[in-house]
This record gives structure tokens, sequence and C-alpha cells, in this order.
């Protein structure tokens, strides 16, 4: 089934990105997401243990390190200006959203404790979720997929956004949208959908703490706005980049594929951004529940048998909509290090057309390597 939505084709051509940009090589895990200032062209990078800092031709200007836990997916907050990423500490059962101050970050090598730059907020609900102990044995199973432990499969957090709520206007408030994390385990039913949850932010000057990985704090808030499901069948570590889209108004849902066989394993789903969620069974779980449910967009590929709709299209390692039917997707590789490997960065320009299996054209580049 191929389908060109009627704005295929309609950004400005030559565009105002670079096609190309390189966000260095460091001594890291890799790179696991990207965010982009459009108005002072600048973009950041999360490469699980640091966040860099670079124009938009690859110069250097800053990084923030020194971070021992998993920094995930990150976002640029349109209000304040800083840096939203997700933050995880597994074996001390603690989540965060990461908030960095990157009008600050100046110099490479900032640490991300001492040098003021980094504040923390703790999500109780994520550790309700992990930590639940769902076969009543009495005993947390800790940070393994194998296990019925783990409500939803929840393995964490991983993709952060800014958008409207589910269903509202382009315009209205942005909230925050956090991803869970996903366990693959194809011997249970109840980890089937993407977890997301919506915060309104406004207040969360009063939950922000410092970092401090010896001493990890909980303050946050204790409940969540609102908390959505959205089936697809289950992802290997769930939403790895979340991106709210103003070009098409939908949100885009970049995961691992999974490994159940009835599922179709979709790199890369969209939920309809116009739909507003409805009230339904979370299907697959030990005990009847019901939760809000988000509905994917009915364009790209179709799997009949379990009316999932997807894309194929791997921006696992980053997703950024620059507006303009425009988007940046990250890659990242292991190349040689003097004295261990190390891991590079990149990110190339895309172009929305809609069609399916795969909804972008890469924009032709002239002088990436």
């Amino acid at each position: 089934m191929e389908q060109e939505t009627p704005s295929a084709i309609d950004g400005p051509y030559p565009p105002r990105w670079p096609e190309y940009v390189n966000g260095g090589t460091w001594p890291t895990s890799h790179v696991q997401g990207v965010a982009v200032d459009h108005e002072n062209g600048l973009a950041y990078w999360s490469f699980t243990q640091m966040l860099v800092k670079t124009d938009l031709a690859g110069n250097v200007i800053g990084t923030v390190e020194g971070i021992t836990g998993h920094l995930g997916d990150i976002d640029l907050n349109p209000e304040d200006g800083r840096v939203y990423g997700s933050l995880e500490y597994k074996a001390e059962e603690a989540f965060y959203i990461a908030i960095i101050d990157v009008a600050a970050v100046d110099r490479i090598g900032m640490d991300a404790e001492t040098d003021g730059v980094l504040t923390t907020v703790h999500l109780a609900e994520v550790v309700e979720d992990f930590t639940a102990d769902m076969n009543g044995d009495g005993v947390f199973d800790g940070d393994t997929g194998d296990t019925p432990d783990h409500r939803y499969g929840c393995s964490g957090i991983d993709g952060v956004s800014f958008g409207p709520s589910f269903g509202a206007r382009p315009e209205s408030r942005q909230k925050l949208m956090v991803a869970y994390g996903v366990y693959a385990n194809t011997e249970r039913t109840d980890n089937d959908h993407q977890v997301i949850l919506e915060y309104d932010i406004r207040n969360w000057q009063r939950y922000e703490r410092p970092l401090s990985e010896a001493d990890p704090h909980r303050s946050g808030p204790r409940r969540v706005d609102d908390k959505y499901f959205v089936h697809t069948g289950n992802t290997t570590y769930g939403v790895q980049n979340l991106e709210y889209d103003a070009h098409t108004g939908n949100w885009m849902l970049a995961v691992y594929p999974g490994t159940k066989a009835e599922f179709p394993n979709y790199p890369l789903f969209m939920v309809d951004g116009a739909e507003r969620p409805t009230r339904g069974e979370i299907v697959g779980q030990p005990e009847y529940e019901r939760g809000q449910l988000l509905s994917l967009l009915p364009e790209g590929q179709h799997d009949a048998a379990t009316d999932t709709w997807g894309w194929e299209f791997d921006a696992s390692y980053g997703l950024e909509s620059l507006g303009d039917g425009y988007y940046y997707a990250a890659e990242g590789r292991s190349v040689p290090g003097e004295d261990r490997p190390l891991q590079e960065g990149e990110i190339h320009l895309y172009q929305w057309t809609g069609r399916s299996p795969t909804p972008f054209d890469r924009v032709a580049e002239t002088g990436a390597p």
C-alpha cells in the first residue's frame, strides 16, 4: 500500500539546514538522541554518558561529562531554552528527567555534578512500574527482561519530546512526554504497548535538584498528568526516540524492532496527533485493566493480522523535526581509538514524502564524506 500526502514535497529548496553535521568522536556509548536549537544554529547530542554541544558546522562548543547513568533521548524546551533528557540509574531504582542549562555549556569537560549546569527531577511513576512484583513472589528480579516482573515490561525511560497533548490543537500548551523503555520478552503478552507519560512542567522548578550519583534524590511529582498506551507489539527497549512533528501534527516513535513473530516489528510508528485518546482495555494484562489508548496513524505499511501501522525507517539514534517538512536523523558507529574503541555520531538531513514504506528522502549531500 503506497501513499503520499498532499504536502509531500512542500518545504523550501534548497533547505536552510546543512545536509550533514558531525557530532564528534567520544569515549562513550553510542549517540542516543539529538536536539537542535533552530534559532541559534546549535545542536545538542546525547552520547549516553555525556552531552555534547556543537554548532551546525560540527564545531564542538562544550561538553557535560561525568554521567555514569544512561542519558537517553533529549529535546529542547522552547519555553526556557534548556535541554531535557531521560536519565536512568536502574541499580538505584532512580529515574530522572535531566535538565541542562545549555546556554552555560561553554567549554569541553564540564562536570555534571559540580559545574551547576545540570539539575534533575525524579519520576516516581516510572519507579513504581519498573519495580512492580508482577508474579507476587516477594522478590524484585532487577534489570532483566527474563522475568514476569516490571509492569507493562517497563525497563525505564528513553524517548522524550515536547508537544501538545494528544488530540489537542497544535498551538495548545506544550507538555513534556516521556516514553517507557520496554524489555524484549516473547513469553509474555502484557508488554505489547508503548507507554507514554504526560507532564505539565510549569511548576517543576520546585522539584529540581542537582545531580548526585552517590545520593540519588527522590524530588519530583508523585503523579503523572496523564498516561497513555499505544499498541504496537513488543519492541526491544521501547521508544528510543520520541518526536512531535508540527509539520504533520503527529508523534513519531523510533524503536529497535521487536522479536515477536506475530507482529510486523516496524522500526518507526506514528501516533495520530489529531485523534483524541479513548478509554479502553489495555489488552494482554494479567488482570483486566483500562487506560488511555492512542491511535496509530493509518498510513504507511499495514499488518492486517494485528491491525498495526508503521514505517521502515531507522531513527533509533536520534530524530529531530526541523519544520517545513525537514528532519535530522542520527547515525552512529564505533571507530578505533588510541586506547579503546570510540563512538562517532552524525546527523543527516531528510525531507518528508509520506510514501510507504519509507516516508523520508535523504537530501543530497554535497559536503559529507
